[in-house]
């Protein structure tokens, strides 16, 4: 016969029997991976498009029809990808050969979790067996779709279709009786990518004392002299 005060103590076993993993919450507004996948997803989507047609123009890069999340990593993106095609960047629409608007019709994250285990029971006799969660998986994802068009900035001549480019970014986490992360994704191998040094890959550490040079220029009676951060005192 079933014994419903057996059942919960081997189910209270088994739960003690499995391992735990508490994951720290981010203090900030935003954890460091939601960014890390918006931006991850922004440059897969701009890694597609074609700058070269740009090379050796003057580019005003518009950005009042962008309306999204991290839109400074955007624009600043897309004007790296400028330079390094070789056009440079107007500041103003005169100065322009080239004006480049910009839209989103995208830029976010989502979530989703799901278990494999036994939800929580409730039998009579105000009895309760908790949940128990063999497998755990979280998803996290961003989606990044921008979209871009291009004019003659005297003439207003459309330069090219334009388009959209659209890519998604993901971090999967799995926990096996409460052992883990173990990780998959997009995210985990940009990580491992960037953060992994190169073989032979030259190291430049930043100064630990903060000094600077004055604007002026040396002159024999007036030598150089580092100005330390916090330094009041006069020159003699």
């Amino acid at each position: 016969m079933f014994n419903p005060r057996h059942a919960a103590v081997v189910l209270l076993a088994v739960t003690l029997a499995c391992g735990c993993t508490t994951a720290r919450q981010s203090n900030t507004a935003r954890t460091a991976r939601e960014q890390l996948l918006i931006s991850n997803a922004v440059d897969q989507a701009l890694a597609k498009v074609d700058f070269a047609a740009f090379q050796g123009q003057k580019v005003l890069v518009e950005e009042k029809y962008l309306d999204c999340s991290d839109k400074g990593y955007v624009v600043g993106s897309i004007r790296h990808r400028l330079m390094i095609n070789g056009a440079s960047i107007a500041a103003k629409p005169e100065e322009a050969d080239v004006v480049m608007e910009l839209r989103s019709g995208g830029v976010g994250t989502d979530d989703a979790d799901s278990y494999i285990g036994i939800p929580q029971i409730v039998l009579p006799g105000m009895l309760t067996l908790p949940e128990v969660k063999l497998v755990t998986r979280t998803r996290q994802s961003a989606l990044a779709k921008i979209g871009m068009v291009a004019y003659d900035a005297k003439s207003h001549q459309l330069l090219g279709a334009g388009g959209v480019s659209s890519s998604q970014s993901d971090d999967n986490n799995l926990f096996v009786m409460g052992v883990g992360p173990f990780q998959s994704g997009s995210a985990r191998r940009e990580l491992k990518e960037t953060t992994t040094p190169l073989p032979n890959q030259p190291i430049q550490p930043l100064p630990t004392t903060v000094a600077f040079n004055a604007a002026y220029e040396s002159a024999p009676d007036r030598p150089e002299r580092l100005q330390l951060t916090g330094d009041k005192s006069e020159e003699k």
